[in-house]
């Protein structure tokens, strides 16, 4: 997982930037020390839920941790077909196994305010545990299906059916039926 090293060591070049610390960090996001470490070190790999609260905290956003190059104009990806894909733990909880690869449909576009991406989500058995953070959440389902659980409320969303939520309340997307799915996945968290 190399484009993970590389994604570790953006955000510890972000944070040194902006001369704050890793205590400062996890203060102003409330993620764990001891996760940021881990996190900047490449031993873990985050889910998007940390993520988010540390881009907040630098006033950055989400895709800032994403992006390669920077661009100006528009970005065009063929065929839905991006170069890079990055993984990550859909959980909280288990940072050291993968079984989501988002591939950014907007890296290098510099000005934008919300994160396109293609998400292929492996299938995985267990507890789901709901994690929340600032801004909103739209999912068209490419291929597959997915159950999306919001707040008190489950969701199944099939293939070309979609879900627009506010991501503040308490939720988890996973694969269902059991068998990987494909989504387009479109993010907004304020900075």
């Amino acid at each position: 997982m190399e484009k993970n090293e590389q994604f570790a060591s953006k955000i510890r070049s972000i944070r040194e930037r902006q001369n704050m610390s890793i205590d400062e960090l996890a203060e102003k996001s409330n993620v764990k020390k001891e996760v940021l470490e881990a996190m900047e070190a490449g031993e873990i790999i985050p889910s998007l839920t940390p993520l988010t609260k540390m881009a907040r905290a630098l006033g950055v956003r989400l895709g800032t941790f994403l992006d390669d190059t920077p661009q100006l104009g528009p970005v065009v990806t063929r065929a839905g077909k991006p170069t890079s894909s990055l993984y990550f733990s859909g959980r909280e909880d288990v940072t050291n196994s993968t079984n989501l690869e988002f591939h950014s449909l907007g890296a290098g576009k510099i000005d934008r305010n919300i994160d396109p991406f293609i998400i292929d989500i492996d299938y995985e058995e267990g507890e789901k545990e709901l994690s929340s953070h600032e801004g909103e959440e739209f999912i068209y389902v490419l291929e597959g299906e997915i159950e999306v659980i919001y707040g008190k409320d489950t969701f199944t969303i099939k293939e070309g059916d979609s879900i627009f939520y506010d991501s503040v309340v308490p939720h988890h997307l996973h694969a269902s039926g059991e068998k990987a799915s494909k989504i387009l996945a479109v993010l907004y968290t304020p900075y």
